[in-house]
């Protein structure tokens, strides 16, 4: 079946890449996946060798109708909507589940964000995603950026196998790679650090004093006091802080 640009799909046939980000999606006593726009059902067919039931969200209205004639007698519901738009408590959820798909770059984040910040979380995103947005969400101090702190304050991510773009149909422009999720129980900073993450990398290639200056409006001379108090160099850039460094700040802004 013909690829639609527009959904970004790119269709991944290997049958041993695709039977090994089912292996990374797989929990223990865990039956029920949702995945994420399945296409012609290459992973869902690999999800099905360890997961007793496949809730496959598709947008494309022709996979989505012609996605069940693959699969006879399985446990497969198709829900024929935009993950994005969708409403994940009308899905017929157990209490634990997890959630895979190979998705196209553009809807990362914000699918990472939903499921992360839903009220029933699942035990673990795997998702085949571009490469370079792999190594953003597990970057560590020095690379970090709001996707990959956001995402790192809320679960514990971890990199899985590279996907060549050669083995693709049609091939993209860039190689791919698994990112793993793990939700945690409690983020690792609250609502208030992540909005100063936000302010701090207003200008990511600045100096980070400047544009906590500017966005919070308060001297310089007290921002730098901050930093010494917390041992942070003024010469830092928003991509060189740690989460619990943020954390610090975040606290000492508070007190002042």
């Amino acid at each position: 079946m013909k690829n639609r640009k527009s959904l970004g799909q790119h269709w991944l046939k290997d049958r041993d890449i695709l039977i090994d980000i089912a292996d990374h999606a797989s929990v223990d006593d865990v039956n029920t996946v949702v995945e994420i726009g399945p296409g012609l059902g290459t992973l869902t067919s690999a999800l099905f060798q360890f997961f007793n039931k496949v809730i496959a969200v598709e947008l494309d209205d022709r996979l989505a109708e012609n996605l069940p004639k693959s699969f006879p007698g399985k446990n497969l519901e198709v829900v024929h909507k935009d993950i994005l738009s969708l409403d994940l408590e009308s899905l017929s959820l157990p209490d634990r589940y997890v959630v895979a798909g190979n998705i196209p770059y553009y809807i990362t984040s914000p699918i990472i964000q939903k499921f992360l910040h839903a009220k029933h979380k699942p035990q673990k995103i795997v998702l085949l995603i571009q490469k370079e947005v792999t190594e953003r969400l597990t970057a560590s101090a020095g690379d970090y950026s709001i996707l990959g702190l956001s995402a790192q304050i809320y679960a514990k991510v971890t990199p899985g196998p590279v996907v060549k773009r050669e083995f693709f149909t049609p091939p993209p422009k860039v190689d791919s790679q698994v990112v793993m999720l793990e939700p945690l129980a409690e983020p690792l900073a609250s609502e208030k650090t992540i909005s100063l993450i936000k302010l701090g990398f207003s200008a990511p290639r600045k100096k980070l004093i400047g544009n906590l200056v500017a966005g919070l409006q308060l001297p310089k001379e007290r921002i730098t006091e901050i930093f010494n108090q917390n041992h942070i160099s003024i010469d830092v850039r928003p991509a060189d802080l740690t989460i619990e460094q943020w954390r610090l700040i975040e606290k000492s802004i508070l007190n002042c």
